[in-house]
């Protein structure tokens, strides 16, 4: 009886060791399988759990095309990402198309047409920048605006750099450097014997000619060059009778109705003689006269002139002529 109990025990025994070591065996090859057939591996209770899906996302199966087609597509977008962008233009500053002139004269006429008896347009001040589009032959200059006006009573400005005007603007080529040109200066030009003609004086040169005469100081130069500029009366003539029938301005009737070209004057008492609020009024009408009743009736020049208004003094067209030509020499 106890040989059978101790067998029994020793199978029972034996039995269960069998039982832990198959087991122990289905466990690891389990474990085993697992890795193979993604399950997840038992974590630690301590270990944070971390939802790989929260992250990466849903995972689908890609099939082979799909995966070329979407490399093809990155790389296009790659491709697009690091092009660099098209050049674009860049604006440049064109030239003006147009010469700027200052006006020189207390004031100048601008007229419908580059002659001195065309219509009156506007009046511009002293100091007035004018865009001229083309200079004439005669001299006279064509504004951008419209009409003409003397270039005798102006001088050419320095042209405007686009380079100083705007200098952030980036040029795509290198330009040569450009010589700025200098102002032209108005030189007087010869007197001759035509009354009708250019003489190309300023303010100041007319300024220069009445210096040391009772003429001076009494702002006579805008007269003497706006008659030259609306009726053509040559500014040398004008000075020279002006000077000659006045005395250098020290005259009576220079004097007392400051009439200094003897207007009207018939001798005597010389009651009849024109009488001026002022001397630059004087020079007015010596060339309205002289446009309407001379040059336009044919007598245009110092000789002719002289046989109507002074046919008195044979000598007269000579002492005008004289003074003409030393004042042409003090200039």
């Amino acid at each position: 009886m106890r040989k059978l109990l101790n067998h029994s025990l020793f199978v029972y025994v034996l039995c269960l060791t069998l039982l832990l070591t198959v087991g122990m065996d289905f466990l690891t090859s389990t474990q085993a399988a697992g890795t193979h057939l993604n399950v997840p591996n038992p974590r630690p209770v301590s270990s944070p759990v971390i939802d790989e899906a929260s992250i990466l996302g849903p995972v689908f199966p890609v099939h082979l095309s799909s995966a070329q087609s979407l490399a093809k597509e990155s790389s296009r977008v790659t491709t697009l990402s690091i092009s660099k962008p098209s050049p674009q233009k860049i604006a440049t500053v064109a030239k003006p198309s147009f010469d700027r002139y200052q006006v020189t004269a207390s004031y100048l006429n601008v007229r419908a047409n580059p002659y001195a008896t065309s219509k009156k347009m506007d009046m511009k001040k002293k100091g007035t920048v004018l865009q001229v589009v083309r200079k004439m032959p005669n001299g006279w200059l064509q504004l951008k605006d419209g009409g003409y006006v003397h270039g005798g009573y102006t001088e050419q400005m320095p042209q405007i750099d686009p380079d100083r005007l705007f200098p952030d603007v980036v040029k795509m080529t290198k330009r040569p450097a450009r010589t700025i040109p200098k102002p032209v200066a108005t030189e007087p030009a010869k007197p001759t014997s035509s009354i009708q003609s250019d003489s190309g004086l300023s303010e100041e040169h007319i300024a220069q000619l009445f210096k040391g005469t009772a003429l001076a100081g009494h702002e006579l130069e805008e007269a003497v060059l706006e008659i030259e500029e609306q009726y053509g009366i040559n500014a040398y003539f004008t000075i020279a009778v002006m000077k000659l029938e006045s005395g250098n301005g020290k005259s009576k009737l220079a004097k007392t109705k400051n009439n200094l070209f003897g207007l009207n004057a018939t001798g005597g008492s010389n009651k009849n003689a024109f009488n001026f609020k002022s001397k630059g009024a004087s020079v007015e009408k010596f060339g309205q006269l002289l446009s309407k009743n001379y040059v336009k009736k044919g007598y245009t020049t110092i000789e002719k002139v002289a046989t109507k208004y002074c046919p008195v003094n044979p000598k007269w067209p000579s002492l005008v002529k004289g003074i003409m030509k030393s004042d042409y020499k003090k200039l």
